[in-house]
């Protein structure tokens, strides 16, 4: 006689049943591992010849050195947290964009041909780091008021820590110095665009399709 088993309606509301979080689309699995193949390859290039990726004068050494430590960031998250959940390729892949898109952007010259690409760049780059912050925290599926609140401090302390390595590491060696108070002006109301954004977007996507899960969890918590 085989055993009776209780069916998922019958464990009760307190209960978690299956899995949080759904198995993240391929195309974003795909995406984020060219990603990073891509920019381990570009950064190492670079260290070897800035010239080919267009950063002579831009701290190439410390980008080849940090990009892929930012690339690694949630892999080493997750693998410091319990390795039961479902690994957040999601927020992987928007924490390794705005490292690969720099190196990009650089590589085909766009900072200096296109003159609106920096100021993409900071708003679409602060909005991707924000959104992963949101994300990771399980902030995701929270009301708005709280969105905004944790991703604006994300995305303002990232975007002031960005102009801080940016000024200390090339900018007052370089032919921009005259100007940087300017830019580093307009790049934090970016910033702060950005992180609005992602809370906004975030919201709207439904926390990256993920489905509520009932169980004894806080509301808005959620490992990594």
């Amino acid at each position: 006689m085989s055993t009776l088993r209780p069916t998922p309606a019958a464990a009760g509301p307190n209960k978690a049943v299956g899995p949080a979080t759904r198995a993240a689309p391929v195309w974003v699995v795909a995406a984020d591992l060219l990603a990073k193949t891509l920019l381990f390859l570009a950064v190492t290039r670079v260290a070897v010849d800035p010239g080919w990726g267009n950063l002579e004068g831009k701290a190439p050494g410390t980008r080849a050195l940090t990009y892929p430590m930012l690339a690694l960031l949630v892999p080493a998250l997750h693998l410091a947290s319990r390795r039961g959940r479902p690994y957040p390729w999601g927020a992987d892949l928007l924490v390794t964009v705005p490292a690969f898109s720099d190196v990009l952007g650089n590589r085909f010259d766009l900072y200096d041909r296109v003159v609106w690409f920096d100021d993409a760049m900071h708003l679409v780059s602060t909005a991707a780091l924000s959104a992963a912050v949101l994300v990771l925290t399980g902030t995701d599926r929270a009301p708005l008021r709280q969105r905004l609140q944790l991703s604006v401090a994300a995305g303002v302390t990232l975007s002031l820590a960005w102009e801080l390595w940016e000024f200390y590491a090339f900018v007052t060696r370089s032919g921009e110095a005259s100007t940087a108070y300017a830019d580093t002006l307009g790049d934090l109301v970016l910033g702060w665009l950005g992180a609005v954004l992602a809370a906004v977007l975030v919201g709207a996507a439904g926390g990256g399709g993920r489905v509520r899960q009932e169980g004894t969890r806080a509301p808005g918590r959620r490992d990594l």
